[in-house]
Protein backbone atom coordinates (compact mmCIF):
# COMPACT_ATOMS: atom_id res chain seq x y z
CA UNK A 1 0.00 0.00 0.00
CA UNK A 2 2.97 2.48 1.13
CA UNK A 3 5.29 0.80 -1.73
CA UNK A 4 5.41 2.77 -5.35
CA UNK A 5 3.48 -0.69 -6.97
CA UNK A 6 0.94 -1.73 -9.03
CA UNK A 7 -1.17 -4.23 -10.16
CA UNK A 8 -1.43 -5.49 -13.95
CA UNK A 9 -3.36 -7.72 -16.19
CA UNK A 10 -0.51 -8.71 -18.29
CA UNK A 11 2.97 -7.45 -17.36
CA UNK A 12 5.12 -9.93 -15.41
CA UNK A 13 5.67 -9.26 -11.27
CA UNK A 14 8.93 -7.26 -11.54
CA UNK A 15 8.16 -4.87 -14.44
CA UNK A 16 8.81 -1.29 -13.75
CA UNK A 17 6.45 1.66 -15.22
CA UNK A 18 6.09 5.04 -15.69
CA UNK A 19 2.29 5.66 -14.93
CA UNK A 20 1.47 9.59 -15.96
CA UNK A 21 -1.78 11.02 -14.70
CA UNK A 22 -3.05 12.76 -18.05
CA UNK A 23 -5.15 15.19 -16.37
CA UNK A 24 -2.46 16.74 -14.40
CA UNK A 25 0.85 15.36 -15.98
CA UNK A 26 2.26 14.07 -12.47
CA UNK A 27 4.29 11.02 -13.14
CA UNK A 28 5.87 8.29 -10.69
CA UNK A 29 7.39 4.66 -11.34
CA UNK A 30 6.37 1.22 -10.11
CA UNK A 31 6.65 -2.04 -10.03
CA UNK A 32 4.03 -4.81 -11.08
CA UNK A 33 4.03 -7.11 -8.13
CA UNK A 34 0.44 -8.13 -8.52
CA UNK A 35 -2.47 -9.01 -10.96
CA UNK A 36 -5.50 -7.32 -11.03
CA UNK A 37 -7.74 -5.05 -11.34
CA UNK A 38 -10.55 -7.81 -11.95
CA UNK A 39 -12.77 -4.69 -13.09
CA UNK A 40 -13.81 -4.58 -16.72
CA UNK A 41 -12.54 -1.51 -18.72
CA UNK A 42 -9.22 -1.20 -16.00
CA UNK A 43 -5.80 -2.64 -16.55
CA UNK A 44 -3.92 -0.67 -13.95
CA UNK A 45 -4.39 -0.70 -10.00
CA UNK A 46 -2.10 1.31 -8.18
CA UNK A 47 -1.20 1.24 -4.66
CA UNK A 48 -2.16 4.22 -2.49
CA UNK A 49 1.34 5.85 -2.12
CA UNK A 50 1.47 5.73 -6.09
CA UNK A 51 -1.54 7.25 -6.71
CA UNK A 52 -1.25 10.03 -3.85
CA UNK A 53 2.11 11.17 -5.74
CA UNK A 54 0.33 11.38 -9.19
CA UNK A 55 -3.63 12.86 -7.67
CA UNK A 56 -5.51 9.76 -7.94
CA UNK A 57 -6.41 9.26 -4.47
CA UNK A 58 -9.39 11.13 -4.45
CA UNK A 59 -10.87 11.02 -8.40
CA UNK A 60 -10.46 7.14 -7.57
CA UNK A 61 -10.06 6.43 -10.82
CA UNK A 62 -8.51 8.39 -13.71
CA UNK A 63 -6.77 8.10 -17.40
CA UNK A 64 -3.19 7.54 -17.28
CA UNK A 65 -0.40 6.76 -19.98
CA UNK A 66 2.13 3.77 -19.64
CA UNK A 67 5.08 3.81 -20.54
CA UNK A 68 7.42 0.68 -19.90
CA UNK A 69 11.21 1.05 -18.27
CA UNK A 70 12.25 -2.74 -17.66
CA UNK A 71 12.08 -5.86 -15.58
CA UNK A 72 13.85 -6.60 -12.48
CA UNK A 73 15.12 -9.97 -13.09
CA UNK A 74 15.09 -10.94 -9.17
CA UNK A 75 11.22 -11.66 -9.33
CA UNK A 76 11.69 -14.32 -11.43
CA UNK A 77 11.09 -18.08 -9.38
CA UNK A 78 12.22 -21.49 -9.56
CA UNK A 79 10.00 -24.31 -9.75
CA UNK A 80 10.03 -26.78 -7.26
CA UNK A 81 9.06 -30.27 -7.25
CA UNK A 82 6.83 -32.73 -5.41
CA UNK A 83 7.41 -36.40 -5.85
CA UNK A 84 8.71 -37.73 -9.10
CA UNK A 85 7.72 -41.12 -8.94
CA UNK A 86 4.54 -40.93 -10.57
CA UNK A 87 4.14 -40.90 -14.47
CA UNK A 88 1.55 -38.36 -14.49
CA UNK A 89 -0.58 -36.61 -14.39
CA UNK A 90 0.95 -33.56 -12.94
CA UNK A 91 -0.58 -30.38 -12.18
CA UNK A 92 1.12 -26.72 -10.88
CA UNK A 93 0.48 -25.70 -7.76
CA UNK A 94 0.77 -22.10 -7.65
CA UNK A 95 -0.59 -21.18 -3.59
CA UNK A 96 -1.24 -22.68 -0.83
CA UNK A 97 -3.19 -20.49 1.95
CA UNK A 98 -5.25 -20.62 5.29
CA UNK A 99 -7.96 -18.14 4.23
CA UNK A 100 -9.84 -19.24 1.37
CA UNK A 101 -10.30 -15.82 0.27
CA UNK A 102 -6.65 -15.59 -0.75
CA UNK A 103 -6.94 -18.60 -3.00
CA UNK A 104 -9.93 -17.08 -4.84
CA UNK A 105 -8.15 -14.28 -5.54
CA UNK A 106 -5.18 -16.05 -6.85
CA UNK A 107 -7.06 -17.95 -8.63
CA UNK A 108 -9.13 -15.26 -10.18
CA UNK A 109 -5.30 -13.85 -11.21
CA UNK A 110 -4.37 -17.02 -12.98
CA UNK A 111 -7.12 -17.46 -15.26
CA UNK A 112 -5.18 -19.12 -18.39
CA UNK A 113 -7.51 -19.32 -20.67
CA UNK A 114 -5.63 -22.22 -21.69
CA UNK A 115 -5.85 -24.46 -18.85
CA UNK A 116 -8.06 -24.95 -15.69
CA UNK A 117 -7.40 -23.17 -12.78
CA UNK A 118 -8.76 -24.87 -9.36
CA UNK A 119 -9.15 -24.86 -5.28
CA UNK A 120 -8.35 -27.85 -3.60
CA UNK A 121 -8.50 -28.34 0.18
CA UNK A 122 -6.49 -30.31 2.47
CA UNK A 123 -6.28 -30.46 6.21
CA UNK A 124 -2.52 -30.90 7.44
CA UNK A 125 -2.22 -31.38 11.37
CA UNK A 126 -5.40 -30.18 12.01
CA UNK A 127 -5.61 -26.79 9.72
CA UNK A 128 -7.49 -26.36 6.79
CA UNK A 129 -5.54 -25.12 3.77
CA UNK A 130 -6.80 -23.89 0.29
CA UNK A 131 -4.47 -24.95 -2.95
CA UNK A 132 -4.72 -23.05 -5.76
CA UNK A 133 -3.42 -25.29 -8.73
CA UNK A 134 -3.51 -25.40 -12.65
CA UNK A 135 -4.18 -27.82 -15.27
CA UNK A 136 -4.17 -31.19 -15.62
CA UNK A 137 -0.86 -32.18 -17.81
CA UNK A 138 -0.20 -36.13 -19.07
CA UNK A 139 3.60 -35.59 -18.49
CA UNK A 140 6.02 -33.96 -16.94
CA UNK A 141 7.62 -32.36 -19.37
CA UNK A 142 4.01 -30.66 -20.60
CA UNK A 143 3.98 -29.44 -17.10
CA UNK A 144 7.53 -28.25 -16.53
CA UNK A 145 6.75 -25.67 -19.68
CA UNK A 146 3.95 -24.49 -18.43
CA UNK A 147 5.54 -23.92 -14.83
CA UNK A 148 8.54 -22.22 -16.38
CA UNK A 149 6.28 -19.69 -17.68
CA UNK A 150 4.61 -18.86 -14.66
CA UNK A 151 7.68 -19.11 -12.82
CA UNK A 152 9.53 -16.18 -15.31
CA UNK A 153 6.30 -14.12 -14.70
CA UNK A 154 7.19 -14.19 -11.08
CA UNK A 155 4.85 -17.33 -9.87
CA UNK A 156 6.14 -19.31 -7.20
CA UNK A 157 5.31 -22.59 -8.62
CA UNK A 158 5.12 -26.29 -6.99
CA UNK A 159 5.04 -28.51 -10.09
CA UNK A 160 3.16 -32.40 -8.79
CA UNK A 161 1.32 -35.29 -9.47
CA UNK A 162 -2.24 -34.51 -9.52
CA UNK A 163 -4.49 -36.37 -6.51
Amino acid sequence: MYDMTCAHKGFPFGTRLRVTNLKNGKSVVVTVNDRGPFVAGRDLDLSYAAAKEIGLVKAGVGRVRIEYLGRNMRYVKRIAYGSSSSSGPYTIQAGSFREKANADRLKQGLKTGSHAVYITSVTVKGRKFYRVRIGNFKNRDKAYSFAKTLADEGYSVFLTPKD
